[in-house]
């Protein structure tokens, strides 16, 4: 009769664990995400650039050796792969709910019963018993109603969500180091064009002065060019310190003493000019390549999974278990008696005040905010494309501006300086031509700067500095 009972309940059990209490996870719809069917900025037509490796388009060697330098050493990163490998053993442990744990014992004791007081010989002086024992346990709870199921799927977005938060770092990682080494070799362009004024501006003082001691001008002329050399001598430390920074701070992007790179970076390299455009396909693309966004769809999955884990606590727990035992007086003996037993157990939930009926409405608020996430994200992300696409058409369209401005201020300086050295016109003259060089000069290097940096700013945008068609792998421990 037991044996009929415990086949039926196991039926039973079989029956209901194909189902699993709690909403079945799908993916939002672009168009429940606000996801406009284009973007409202002008771009390059064409399917979405690749941007796997979208520093190679600079075209600047150094720029990515230390870029591939700081993906293999970055301290971030280092933490985002403890995470992630982390989260992967948290989905382990939950996978192994869902098979039996068995144990098993072995056991050995000698019993010696002393006569009298007699200790010196033992086996003389008392009697020796001993006991050989073997025994083994196998519990296993049936998820009946799916609530390890939905654990498993809770701890599977989770460790997926850390997988492309480690894609995230690694994104904005090698964004940082472009954009610091864009700032190293703007303030060498910088130091350069300063450095190259001032070299004039002491051919001008040393004009000034000779035409002072031969009478032709006051010494206003001297003071008012020795006032320019010095404004202009002001931008220097500046500029170096500039410099300074950014490498310092290459150096510890790459795992390293913040001074580790400053002698690689020394000599001067312009600054890196990067693609004129870059395709961004359509905003629908950017809930697959973005590994922010897709991070926070798993999270939403996480969450939502894990409503049905806090509604199978409603419902009754079945557990099923199993030992076997035997003992003997020794070991060649032990099989000849085994015992053994199989038992089930169903456990419910009476009264608990409403306190497992306030976690399912619990998990559903926080599956409703991980839904408003996502959707930030999403709207985030297309606002970083959009935002992208304006900072480099604005970065371009001054960069020809400061082009034209620079050969006309150059030409203008040239005309000026013979034009003072003939007596033709006065100081006040070549010192506001020398400054609109210099302003003209330094313009155009930092228009140069601002579009290498709007490349940088589209390129994270677009998610790019991973490989989207994967889910990312920690390396071997």
């Amino acid at each position: 009769m037991a044996r009929t009972h415990i086949v039926l309940l196991l039926s039973a059990a079989v029956a209901l664990a194909g189902c699993a209490v709690g909403p079945n996870y799908q993916p939002p719809a672009p168009a429940a995400l606000a996801v406009p069917p284009a973007y409202s900025t002008g771009s390059a037509p064409g399917d979405i650039a690749h941007v796997e490796r979208w520093w190679e388009a600079f075209g600047d060697p150094q720029l990515t050796q230390i870029v591939d330098l700081a993906l293999q050493h970055n301290l971030d990163i280092d933490q985002a792969v403890a995470r992630l490998r982390q989260a992967r053993e948290a989905l382990i442990q939950q996978r192994a709910s869902l098979l039996p744990s068995v144990s098993a014992s072995l056991g050995y004791s000698r019993n010696i019963n002393v006569r009298g007081r007699s200790f010196g010989n033992i086996t003389n002086a008392g009697i020796v018993n001993e006991n050989y024992s073997i025994s083994g346990d196998a519990q296993y709870q049936i998820d009946l109603f799916g609530g390890i199921r939905r654990g498993v799927e809770a701890a599977r977005g989770s460790a997926e969500s850390s997988a492309y938060g480690l894609a995230q770092v690694q994104s904005s990682v090698a964004a940082e180091v472009a954009r610091n080494y864009i700032l190293a070799r703007a303030a060498q362009a910088n130091l350069a064009i300063a450095r190259g004024s001032l070299a004039i501006q002491d051919d001008n003082l040393e004009i000034a002065g000779f035409r002072v001691q031969a009478g032709l001008v006051s010494s206003l002329d001297a003071e008012q060019s020795r006032s320019q050399r010095a404004q202009t001598a002001t931008q220097v430390p500046s500029l170096e310190q500039s410099f300074q920074q950014a490498a310092n701070r290459l150096g510890v992007l790459t795992g390293q003493a913040p001074g580790a790179l400053k002698a690689e970076l020394a000599a001067t390299m312009p600054i890196p000019h990067g693609p004129e455009a870059v395709p961004v396909g359509l905003p629908a693309d950017i809930l697959r390549i973005r590994p922010d966004v897709r991070a926070a769809e798993r999270d939403l999955a996480a969450a939502t999974a894990q409503i049905g884990v806090a509604k199978a606590q409603l419902f009754p727990a079945l557990s099923i278990g199993a030992s076997l035992g035997t003992n003997a007086a020794s070991i060649s003996t032990l099989t000849d008696i085994i015992t053994g037993r199989v038992f089930g157990n169903i456990a419910q939930t009476i009264f608990d005040a409403g306190r497992n009926r306030s976690v399912v409405r619990a998990r559903r608020a926080a599956a409703e905010g991980a839904f408003a996430a996502y959707k930030s994200a999403v709207l985030t992300a297309l606002e970083d494309v959009e935002n992208g696409l304006t900072a480099l058409q604005t970065a371009q369209s001054r960069a020809r501006d400061f082009t034209i401005a620079q050969e006309a201020a150059a030409n203008a300086a040239i005309l000026a300086r013979s034009q003072y050295r003939a007596g033709l016109t006065d100081i006040t003259t070549l010192n506001a031509t020398e400054s609109a060089l210099l302003s003209a000069q330094s313009g155009l290097a930092g228009a140069q700067s601002d579009k290498a940096q709007a490349l940088v700013q589209l390129y994270l945008a677009l998610g790019g500095g991973w490989d989207a068609s994967k889910l990312p792998q920690s390396p071997a421990p």
